[in-house]
């Protein structure tokens, strides 16, 4: 008997990128849906980017760099370069082939079409047959609270580097935005969820802002990547912003953030100390090897990580 049951990703970033990739080698595009944050989308040189749609489109396409971490694999810097030497904004990098994408993306969303279709034409033009859905169609930028008060998220993340004290985040247009409609139905197919070991703050807590959104979780089985191994980030600034914000800089504190919206969690072998506290917050705990540096480490954690999310559907239904 095939199996048909849907999985639904919630994911953002590089960490959200490499976790899907493992996902899409071990799911059938029927049944992974992916949802990517669009709350970093900002207008920068007249083009509309989206760094975190990008991020899993190019991991899906097996065109990222893996050693930069962001981008596409083999860029050139032309452009940039020719900018500079006429006194333009060189702060936000735009590769030659990356440019493509931004300007094809604003050209058509210029000419009526909906973020939702400007990535699924983006998608079929990467080769890639899974389902990847922006979390809403309407325009939601995340806003950031510091020690040097209120920034843009581009303007603390990549002009400032992250550097100036992390005192929360807000979602500017997410009260009032509308969830995609690929998303909501997607949602209501799907018999388990995963998060992707992506950013809490700034990745995934701006979908959870959506309308409805947490609501609909909580009436589902839930699991979730630690993105904190050893209390460090793998990839970005998610400790120092954890430890400003005034959470432990742990698996045990990205699962006390969550709360009891996710039913359990997938730990790193070198966290396995901290299950009993996070099961003491009343989730499921599996732990495994979590750090993806391979496409083999990518599918494993993905299998590991569905397994164990319709394991939780199992109980529930129990």
């Amino acid at each position: 008997m095939t199996d048909e049951r849907l999985v639904l990703a919630l994911a953002g970033g590089v960490g959200g990128g490499k976790f899907c990739r493992g996902l899409a080698a071990v799911l059938p595009p029927e049944r992974l849906a992916i949802v990517v944050n669009t709350a970093d989308d900002f207008v920068h040189l007249g083009l509309h980017i989206s760094p975190d749609v990008d991020s899993v489109l190019y991991a899906l396409a097996d065109m990222n760099d893996l050693e930069r971490g962001w981008g596409l694999a083999g860029e050139t810097w032309n452009f940039m370069a020719a900018l500079e030497r006429l006194g333009g904004q060189t702060w936000f990098k735009l590769g030659d082939r990356d440019l493509a994408t931004h300007v094809l993306r604003t050209e058509a969303l210029a000419k009526g079409r909906t973020l939702s279709e400007v990535t699924a034409l983006l998608a079929r033009r990467l080769g890639i047959a899974h389902s990847v859905l922006p979390m809403s169609d309407d325009p939601i930028r995340s806003v950031v609270e510091t020690n040097e008060g209120t920034l843009d998220f581009q303007d603390y993340f990549v002009r400032r580097q992250c550097k100036p004290t992390f005192r929360g985040v807000t979602f500017r247009g997410a009260a009032k935005a509308k969830p995609g409609e690929a998303f909501r139905q997607a949602l209501g197919r799907a018999q388990a969820i995963v998060i992707a070991p992506s950013n809490p703050f700034v990745s995934i807590d701006p979908i959870l802002a959506l309308p409805g959104i947490k609501d609909a979780l909580r009436r589902r089985p839930v699991a979730a990547v630690s993105p904190i191994v050893g209390g460090k980030a793998i990839k970005g600034p998610l400790g120092k912003m954890m430890g400003e914000f005034g959470v432990e800089p742990s698996a045990l504190g990205v699962a006390q953030h969550y709360g009891r919206l996710v039913g359990g969690w997938v730990i790193d072998t070198v966290d396995r100390d901290l299950a009993p506290a996070i099961e003491a917050l009343g989730c499921r705990v599996k732990v495994c090897d979590t750090i993806m540096r391979t496409l083999d480490d990518k599918r494993r954690l993905a299998q590991d990580a569905v397994g164990f999310a319709f394991e939780l559907a199992t109980e529930a239904v129990e």
